[in-house]
């Protein structure tokens, strides 16, 4: 299968017709082999010889891998343990449990404790969004701020771009990626840091950030405000047609006059994509029956790549996954995650090849060893349970993190990508 004619031409500037990408071999046809490598293998690759790492960090790779994303893209996730600005992220791949770190996020020598902020895929490229942190410009110094910056991963210059900051700072709040426009939606959001889990601002302003201009655009902003919620795209004949936005929480009450509690949204906002902008909110209404117990767990949706069927929205609240039913806006038990967290552990969430990736730390170390043992001993043992929806069937998977400490899967941003 021939190579696509602009990347042929591509391909034929950058290597020499003299060095043969395999001895024997056209170049069309070794780059063809080439590219179905997987992705998560090609930093040990590039060394081989010098065309082999022109052709594995350049551009030619990725258009032929998209080219043919069926059999040759690799679902990858990239996973932060904590700030990225001291801490490399990591991609791993989970059909080859290979990982690869990746350098950690430009430094500012003012702010630290960078936390919830969002970390969204688009394209071949994965940009960090907000978050809350602590500024040493700021007064009183022990309060949180939200963020308004904006990065960017290049994949082939292996380096972060700083981009346009958002027009509102925020952390915890809903995203969503456009691939058919170029462009992804902020919404909500708030300056809640992980060190103080019931304080904070919240907001209700709803942004868009086109890719090409690098530039923000404010859009109708959510009816109340919201944070900590979850946002994606619903896609209907290959475009993204509408904006979903759930879960979050708005007000607080106290318990006993002293302790602040949440106070979670039950419903769903809905915001119709539009080519010019986005359209008007349209609230769903309570999504939990008389007499049901509402949860409040991690929500993802698994989308159809092939477009054949509706997306399906779970969430997983303790050992429950739920399912969200859209023609009656209610949840309804899907099934229940076939080993339990060990105790005082939290599983992470996410969509992987359109399956459900349930993620925990066994045998981690406890926070209250010394330091010298925690240096000692790995960060324990990641166990990976993937339910399939379709086929309704489980496995696992098993493999030991590159972390110097256990993931704690509360505060843990993962951002799904395919390379």
């Amino acid at each position: 299968m021939p190579i696509p004619p602009s990347s042929a031409s591509t391909l034929l500037h950058q290597i020499d017709q003299d060095q043969a990408l395999i001895p024997g071999l056209p170049n069309d046809v070794a780059a063809l082999i080439l590219s179905f490598l997987p992705y998560s293998h090609h930093c040990r690759l590039k060394p081989t010889c010098k065309p082999w790492y022109i052709f594995l960090s350049s551009k030619t790779l990725l258009s032929l891998r998209r080219h043919h994303r069926r059999r040759s893209l690799s679902h990858l996730l990239c996973i932060f343990p904590e700030d990225p600005h001291i801490s490399s992220p990591f991609l791993f791949d989970p059909q080859h449990l290979a990982w690869r770190p990746l350098p950690p996020l430009p430094c500012n020598p003012h702010e630290y404790g960078l936390c919830n902020f969002t970390s969204v895929s688009l394209g071949p490229h994965i940009y960090v969004l907000g978050g809350s942190l602590f500024d040493t410009r700021s007064f009183p110094l022990d309060r949180p701020s939200p963020s308004s910056s904006a990065f960017r991963y290049n994949f082939l210059t292996s380096s972060w771009d700083r981009l346009a900051p958002m027009l509102s700072p925020r952390g915890s709040f809903a995203c969503a990626a456009i691939p058919s426009a170029d462009q992804i939606i902020v919404a909500g959001g708030g300056s809640r840091h992980t060190l103080f889990r019931a304080a904070g601002s919240r907001i209700c302003s709803v942004e868009r950030y086109d890719v090409e201009r690098d530039e923000w655009e404010a859009l109708d902003g959510l009816p109340r405000f919201r944070a900590g919620c979850v946002g994606f795209a619903v896609r209907e004949g290959g475009e993204e047609r509408e904006f979903w936005v759930m879960g979050g929480y708005g007000d607080s009450r106290t318990v006993s006059g002293v302790f602040p509690v949440d106070e979670y949204y039950k419903d769903a906002l809905v915001m119709e994509l539009k080519g010019n902008g986005g359209g008007k909110w349209r609230e769903l209404g309570d999504m939990w029956g008389a007499g049901e117990t509402p949860r409040f767990g991690k929500i993802v949706m698994v989308e159809d790549e092939d477009g054949g069927s509706p997306p399906a929205i779970f969430m997983l609240d303790d050992n429950d996954i739920l399912r969200y039913d859209m023609a009656s806006n209610r949840w309804q038990k899907e099934c229940s995650v076939p080993r339990r967290a060990p105790c005082k552990s939290s599983y992470g969430l996410v969509v992987l090849n359109e399956e459900l990736h349930v993620m925990t730390i066994v045998n981690g170390i406890d926070s209250t060893e010394t330091r010298r043992s925690r240096q000692q001993k790995r960060a324990g043992t990641l166990f990976v349970q993937i339910y399939h929806p379709r086929k309704k069937t489980w496995r696992c998977l098993v493999t030991k993190p590159p972390f110097r400490q256990p993931l704690d899967f509360s505060t843990t941003v993962m951002c799904p990508i395919q390379l």
